[in-house]
């Protein structure tokens, strides 16, 4: 199949091209439908990716390389907070000894729970 390792290195090097040129198309269709324009701008922009593919991967990153990253780390940092935001949600409130003796006392005082009740819940947040 091959009969000299150039023949290996140049299979290696298209193969790595094809996989940039994929990884590379697959970003900035994704980019074109994260931004915020018209959905004729959106078509030209396709349509120049489909009939001039390199031409139109060159110019959309000369005109819009920059904003790309700023949408990408806009996404990121959006993803990041939902995130955070779901596992302060998911892990509750996290009081300390301190806290849950100081809601005990409260409601021992109101009269919500009486001496021996405090005394069991404390004896029990203490062990």
């Amino acid at each position: 199949m091959f009969d000299t390792l150039l023949d290996v290195f140049w299979v290696m090097l298209w193969f790595y091209l094809f996989f940039i040129w994929i990884w590379l198309l697959i970003s900035i269709f994704s980019d074109i439908f994260r931004r915020e324009m018209s959905g004729i701008w959106k078509a030209l922009w396709v349509l120049v990716l489909i009939v001039f593919p390199l031409l139109g991967v060159l110019v959309y990153l000369i005109a819009n390389g920059k904003d790309m990253q700023v949408r990408a780390a806009g996404k990121m940092a959006e993803a990041e907070a939902a995130q955070a935001e779901y596992i302060r949600s998911v892990a509750g409130s996290s009081s300390s000894t301190a806290d849950e003796l100081t809601k005990l006392v409260s409601l021992r005082d109101s009269g919500v729970l009486s001496a021996d009740e405090f005394a069991a819940q404390k004896a029990k947040l203490l062990a």
